[in-house]
């Protein structure tokens, strides 16, 4: 399912994975948080120093940041691009948006579903004059670009899939339209994280690759199937439009009657794990 572009802003991402190698946390022993605490460490600790990316078209920095006891990187993005129409390698873009926005509002749809375990926390900040999204800097090893380079494989299969069909369903919800390999990374034990979501929340209702929904996590499922369209509009209404709101909900829809159908066929514990 993902499309494999290492151009353009697809290079921020294997940049950022590339910046690990100097070292990820500037305080070896800094405290684990919450990630309420992680939030609160975004929005309020003081900037220390910054580095220039300098790759992609999304112009991020990576910012270090100190309250005093933890000390941590994280990703500065700004980008807030609207075009009536956006010639792209895939084609012409009516009502294109490019926005950090969509950071913000990707993590607080998976808060209500129970997917944030595979984002960073993103928080909206304003930094030298400009408002961007800021995520938590995430001790990963690499990417799925430089994984399929190097051949290499999970050791535990199993734990490997699932995460994946969580991804898969996830992509599908937030109506991704810029998903590639560098927007997966793997961390420490082979855990994946899902990132970059500046061009998702389209206003399409219809699943792009519903082949793709083939299992699925129960607990997981069962939150996707009660998550509530005005609760969604609240939680993001400085993010998403009514409209975007719309089409996630809609394609929510779509994705409960994908995994009803393949229960009736194959059977629940066939289906959801």
């Amino acid at each position: 399912m993902y499309v494999l572009d290492l151009c353009g802003r697809g290079l921020i991402l294997a940049a950022l994975v590339c910046l690990l190698g100097a070292g990820l946390l500037t305080a070896s022993d800094e405290p684990t948080l919450t990630k309420e605490q992680i939030r609160q460490f975004l929005l309020t600790a003081k900037v220390v120093k910054s580095e220039h990316t300098k790759k992609g078209i999304t112009d991020p920095w990576r910012l270090t940041l100190t309250d005093g006891t933890a000390t941590h990187d994280a990703s500065f993005q700004s980008i807030d691009e609207h075009k009536a129409t956006k010639q792209l390698a895939s084609g012409t873009e009516l009502g294109f948006v490019d926005s950090y926005k969509y950071n913000i509002a990707a993590y607080q749809l998976a808060e209500l579903v129970g997917m944030d375990d595979m984002l960073p926390v993103y928080v909206e900040r304003k930094w030298k004059g400009d408002s961007g999204s800021l995520s938590w800097w995430l001790p990963v090893k690499m990417d799925e670009v430089e994984r399929h380079k190097q051949k290499l494989t999970a050791p535990d299969a199993d734990a490997w899939n699932n995460q994946m069909y969580k991804v898969r369903v996830f992509n599908q919800l937030a109506g991704d339209t810029d998903v590639n390999l560098t927007n997966v990374l793997i961390g420490e034990d082979w855990k994946i994280w899902r990132v970059d979501f500046t061009r998702a929340f389209r206003l399409h209702k219809e699943l792009k690759d519903p082949k793709d929904l083939v299992r699925f996590e129960r607990k997981v499922f069962d939150k996707l199937k009660t998550l509530d369209g005005n609760e969604l509009a609240e939680k993001t209404k400085h993010y998403l439009t009514k409209d975007e709101v719309k089409a996630v909900m809609a394609r929510r829809d779509k994705i409960v009657a994908q995994f009803q159908k393949l229960i009736s066929e194959k059977g629940e514990n066939e289906v959801l794990y």
